[in-house]
């Protein structure tokens, strides 16, 4: 569970987190809002990226932001980003054994838990291709299997399917919704593709300018009318 209370981000006169508040379960969770609402910032903090002014972020009873970045890493803090991180020239495998060594993986036990993040994603059978020779399904494959190799416990997606075809987010989305009960970690997907958030996402919360607008389950919160109202800039009925 992570317990989020009172966290405000200031940059000069710009708020872009205003007092959040918001407890996500383990399970997998989205986080909406429109472009600005503060949805990315929220992930630097947890990253480390951004100090917050105020507030507190508690991972299972941790204090998250009381961890310097590498630690936050080994204590099972992952994300995959919108640009793709991996190295083109690498293999799939390289590259998560990069990530494992990055997470303290013991070096005995790297090659088979980097073996069974690329099974789990389904890339086992192209783990030696340079990842710059893949398709771009299979290249988000890989970055996710850098985020779930190991024991994760917090993974952090944002926009995990854009640019993909309708088919190819369906099947991502299946795949990132069996996380917490195959790999142990809970999920946040930030992502403006609603069909997948309704799809692989228990629950959901909005931000709109750095305020959370609703949290819930996931059908109730794309119902408000405020969510309605402010993401589609239309009155819900």
């Amino acid at each position: 569970m992570i317990v989020v209370d009172d966290l405000t981000v200031r940059f000069g006169g710009v708020t872009p987190l205003d007092a959040m508040t918001v407890t996500f379960g383990g399970g997998v969770s989205g986080l909406l809002g429109p472009n600005g609402a503060g949805k990315t910032t929220f992930f630097n903090v947890l990253s480390g990226f951004v100090r917050p002014a105020a507030g507190t972020v508690r991972a299972f009873d941790d204090d998250l932001l009381a961890m310097v970045d590498f630690r936050r890493a080994r204590w099972g803090l992952r994300r995959c980003f919108q640009q793709e991180r991996a190295i083109a020239q690498l293999s799939a495998t390289e590259n998560v054994l990069l990530l494992a060594e990055q997470v303290g993986i013991p070096r005995g036990d790297r090659r088979r838990r980097v073996l069974d993040a690329l099974e789990f994603v389904g890339l086992d059978d192209a783990t030696d291709q340079p990842v710059g020779m893949l398709s771009a399904y299979d290249r988000r494959r890989a970055e996710l299997a850098r985020a779930i190799v190991g024991a994760p416990r917090l993974v952090l997606l944002d926009e995990p399917a854009a640019g993909l075809p309708d088919s190819e987010s369906r099947d991502l989305a299946r795949l990132i919704a069996s996380i917490p009960d195959r790999r142990g970690a809970a999920v946040i997907v930030v992502d403006h593709d609603i069909d997948l958030v309704q799809s692989c996402c228990a629950t959901a919360t909005v931000l709109d300018f750095g305020r959370v607008l609703a949290s819930g389950p996931t059908a109730d919160v794309l119902a408000d009318p405020r969510v309605i109202h402010a993401y589609l800039g239309t009155e819900g009925s």
